[in-house]
Order: structure tokens, then C-alpha cells, then sequence
């Protein structure tokens, strides 16, 4: 089996070479990458949601007649 790696600007080291400092930093990143996709998917679903009530709320709207511009 291959020994396990992380790319980090170009350059590729093996995590066992890693001191615990390094190892909790990569950690960290894993962390917050994953927070990130997470927060992205919630916000994909918040922006669907909008979308959806925006079309309920003009399909509302085409039912009432509107005020007269200057009133």
C-alpha cells in the first residue's frame, strides 16, 4: 500500500514525516474544508428554498390587483 501524502503548494510530503504541530495544522484544514462544503451545501439549499418562495409569493400576487402607481 502506498504510503499516504499531502500536496501543499506544489510539493508533496509523506504524513508520517509530519511533526504533530504540521499533522494538527493538516488536521485543521481537513476541518474547515469540510465545514466549507458543508456551509456551501446548506446555502445551496437556502438559495433553492428563495427561489421557491419567490415563485409562491408572485403566484399570489398575480391574484390581487395591484395599487395604482401615485396612490
Amino acid at each position: 500500500m502506498a504510503e499516504k501524502t499531502i500536496s501543499i503548494d506544489g510539493q508533496t510530503y509523506a504524513i508520517s514525516s509530519l511533526n504533530d504541530q504540521a499533522k494538527a495544522q493538516v488536521q485543521n484544514l481537513r476541518a474547515t474544508d469540510a465545514e466549507a462544503a458543508r456551509l456551501q451545501a446548506q446555502m445551496a439549499i437556502t438559495q433553492t428554498a428563495r427561489i421557491a418562495y419567490a415563485k409562491a409569493l408572485k403566484d399570489e400576487l398575480a391574484k390581487i390587483k395591484p395599487v395604482e402607481a401615485g396612490h
